[in-house]
């Protein structure tokens, strides 16, 4: 999912792409979307893009220049899973483009178009910044530590720290990648409880002052505390050199786009580190000791790779597992988990079936009467001074033959005379 960072670099895609060129028209809107239409239609107009957190507002402004009166609207944008902004040809429109704004005035028409392939972004006409969500961490520092630091009281804090920065009314901006990474550089237990974490530091940051009044270039011997983080790393993904959009949401991106991101990761989906499914179904990767507010149905999820890295995990040797019972329980997948269930159950069922084959067949000898019992035995049984060689098998058979030879194939019934034959003699 797009977090804080990704969404400030479409903001400044969108800038980048709508300076020196002007939109014109009607805004198109998608058959499939489920998202209101824009009405909006205009000879000439140009674009502002701003970011907030997880938002982002696209203003359209009347006009080939903003003048003071001019008309404006707003779009609100929420990406969802797998949003973002592309700036291709008319010919070459993406194929999951739910929103559109066509240039005039080009040798060749371009569109800058909203994509989402999962269809859970959202966009709102004429909205504003979501009242239920707090100040930017990366842009709104000092206002976002105070409204955390003054709202501990609230039940959100009940829950662990990883849950905790999730809620964008506190933590806005912040997803999964970058709370594993935050938690990672703070030494943090993610499970526990964000009250206890929280409540020692300071409504104003030592740190963050002494990093203001120092010149650009020199850093600070504060060190930071997670809210502090919460302000370095997002910063630190907008300035890597391959671009921040590193949680690979763009499924036409080249692999190499990503390259300088997946390097920078320390902890999120990378060898060596654990990884819990929290108590909202979303997978918190962590090193070490979780902490005591684990969910109870202790599960975990296999590293997400790449389709071409799969191949090299086949080949390699599997080792012996020395870890402890529950560390494996841990590790353990969701798929192997459901693998051994269906295992366990086919063989249960296949034991249940053999023993019911078995006691049918007891039934069956039971029902039989003693002298049909005795008669069957007595036909297949071989003598026991003899073995059953093929001699010994040749003399049976013509034994049996003869006894049968002598018996009479027929039996005529006695002769009975009547009385009138009597009276004749």
């Amino acid at each position: 999912m797009p977090e804080g960072p990704e969404l400030f670099l479409a903001s400044i895609f969108i800038n980048s792409v709508s300076q020196n060129r002007h939109f014109g028209g009607r805004v198109v809107k998608s058959d499939v979307s489920r998202n209101p239409e824009v009405a909006w239609q205009s000879e000439v107009y140009h674009l502002q893009a701003v970011a907030r957190g997880k938002e982002l507002k696209v203003t359209l402004c009347d006009g080939e220049v903003q003048k003071t009166g001019e008309k404006t609207l707003d779009i609100v944008f929420r990406f969802g899973m797998s949003g973002t902004f592309k700036f291709t040809t008319v010919d070459e429109l993406p194929k999951h483009s739910h929103l559109r704004f066509f240039t005039i005035s080009e040798e060749i028409p371009m569109v800058l178009s909203f994509v989402d392939q999962r269809r859970f972004g959202r966009w709102e006409v004429g909205g504003t910044w979501g009242f239920d969500r707090g100040p930017d961490p990366m842009w709104e520092y000092q206002s976002f530590r105070e409204n955390v630091i003054t709202s501990l009281h609230s039940p959100a804090f009940n829950k662990p720290i990883c849950e905790a920065m999730l809620n964008q009314k506190y933590f806005n901006g912040i997803g999964n990648y970058l709370r594993a990474e935050i938690l990672f550089r703070c030494s943090i237990r993610p499970f526990d409880e964000a009250r206890e974490v929280l409540s020692e530091l300071k409504p104003v940051s030592k740190w963050y002052e002494a990093q203001t009044k120092q010149k650009s270039g020199n850093k600070s011997e504060m060190n930071p505390d997670i809210l502090d983080f919460c302000h370095i790393v997002p910063k630190e993904v907008i300035h890597l050199s391959g671009g921040g959009k590193g949680y690979n949401v763009d499924p036409d991106a080249d692999d190499n786009e990503y390259k300088e991101f997946r390097a920078w990761l320390r902890c999120y989906n990378q060898d060596g580190m654990r990884n819990m499914v929290d108590h909202n179904g979303r997978t918190m990767w962590f090193s070490g000791n979780p902490g005591r507010l684990i969910p109870k149905d202790v599960s975990s999820r296999g590293k997400v790779e790449r389709k071409r890295m799969k191949s090299n995990s086949l080949n390699e040797n599997v080792e012996e597992d020395e870890r402890s019972e529950p560390e494996k329980k841990l590790s353990m997948t969701k798929q192997e988990k459901t693998r051994n269930k269906k295992e366990n159950t086919i063989n249960s069922h296949k034991t249940s079936k053999k023993h019911k084959v078995l006691k049918n067949e007891s039934d069956r000898e039971k029902s039989i009467s003693k002298p049909e019992r005795k008669r069957r035995n007595s036909k297949f049984k071989l003598p026991e001074s003899a073995p059953a060689t093929n001699s010994n098998k040749e003399e049976a058979t013509d034994t049996t033959a003869s006894q049968t030879a002598r018996q009479p194939t027929t039996c005529t019934a006695p002769t009975r005379r009547s009385s009138r034959q009597k009276k004749i003699k």
